[in-house]
């Protein structure tokens, strides 16, 4: 079956077609970090204007690369959510009505379900089970994941998520949208040992984080400095090793409160250099292994939605006729496809 896959959650408009025998056809991206950067963050109805216009156009460039017709396809999955409803909308909106145009069965998929399913779209893909940590703009989760759609969460942020507090500290260090790959490049020329910043909730029991406390702790140590260029980067370097640091930490208490020995790192910081390093280094010391999605699927995709949907289409799983989005929703509401 190959099966349309549309992604319109928040900034990124995403399109892809993955067929079930052959992997993935085609897939393309269109990023709106330009149209936000004005304004500092994204504003929600600007998005959803722009995955009106983008969406079409990102149709017809995937099936031409794909070489094949709209009669092919199998099944369309759409982001449901959670993710701002706007956009949400527009993506579902087209993903049902092209599904009921075409006569094929539909899906709303779970947007963390696609993160968390996108390294299977690599050649070596991670076997069942596994532990996940999620680590992206809105979301830092620790899963165990034993198979599609059986996911317990271990751990989650109880405030800013792992991506939030990257951008938020940017910010403080005057660094334009999106700030958390700018934080990551400045740390590059900072001083790993003038600054050493906590690692909230890793002195007590527990796999949750906290991360709003680093941004304040941020805030206190620039309010001290003279303001020069190195000295933002001693701060985004401390910055950044502690949040790495945190979420390693955590990573190894969830691997030896589970017992499993795969890891997979998904979401937009998963593709963070210092965070793959340390978890690689965790892994090999356990003898276990760790996945990643290549960096494209790491930030929002399509081909991520057109997998996950794939899954549950094939087993018999789809959407009524109406045009729903889910902006929040919980992952552990979801169930095993019934196939």
């Amino acid at each position: 079956m190959i099966v349309l896959g549309i992604e319109s959650s928040c900034d990124e408009t995403g399109v892809a077609l993955y067929d079930g025998e052959r992997g993935l056809l085609a897939h393309a991206l269109y990023s709106q970090v330009a149209l936000h950067a004005e304004y500092g963050g994204v504003v929600p109805e600007l998005a959803s204007r722009d995955h009106v216009r983008k969406l079409l156009p990102l149709l017809r460039e995937v099936f031409a690369d794909a070489g094949i017709e709209r009669t092919q396809v199998g099944g369309v999955a759409y982001t449901c959510g959670p993710g701002l409803v706007g956009a949400l909308m527009v993506g579902a909106a087209c993903g049902r009505t092209l599904a009921w145009a075409w006569g094929v069965p539909a899906v709303g998929v779970h947007h963390m379900e696609g993160h968390l399913l996108a390294p299977m779209l690599e050649p070596e893909p991670p076997a069942f089970p596994f532990l996940a940590l999620l680590v992206s703009g809105g979301h830092t989760l620790l899963v165990a994941v034993a198979g599609v759609g059986r996911y317990r969460i271990l751990g989650e942020s109880i405030d800013d998520a792992a991506g939030e507090a990257f951008d938020k500290t940017a910010k403080l260090l005057g660094l334009p949208y999106p700030g958390g790959p700018r934080l990551a490049a400045l740390a590059e020329q900072g001083d790993p040992q003038r600054f050493s910043f906590p690692r909230p909730m890793t002195d007590r029991p527990g796999l949750d984080f906290s991360f709003s406390g680093l941004k304040t702790h941020a805030l206190n140590t620039l309010a001290g400095l003279a303001g020069s260029e190195q000295d933002r980067a001693d701060v985004a370097r401390a910055f950044e090793d502690a949040v790495v640091n945190t979420l390693a930490i955590k990573c190894r208490r969830a691997l030896q409160q589970s017992g499993l020995q795969r890891l997979v790192i998904a979401g937009g910081v998963g593709a963070n250099r210092r965070l793959r390093a340390q978890l690689a280094e965790l892994m090999r010391a356990r003898g276990g292994q760790v996945y990643y999605p290549r960096p494209q699927f790491c930030t929002d995709n399509g081909a991520m939605i057109a997998y996950a949907g794939h899954c549950r289409l094939s087993a018999g799983e789809h959407a009524d006729l109406a045009i729903a989005a889910t902006p929040r929703w919980p992952l552990d509401a979801l169930t095993a496809p019934a196939g």
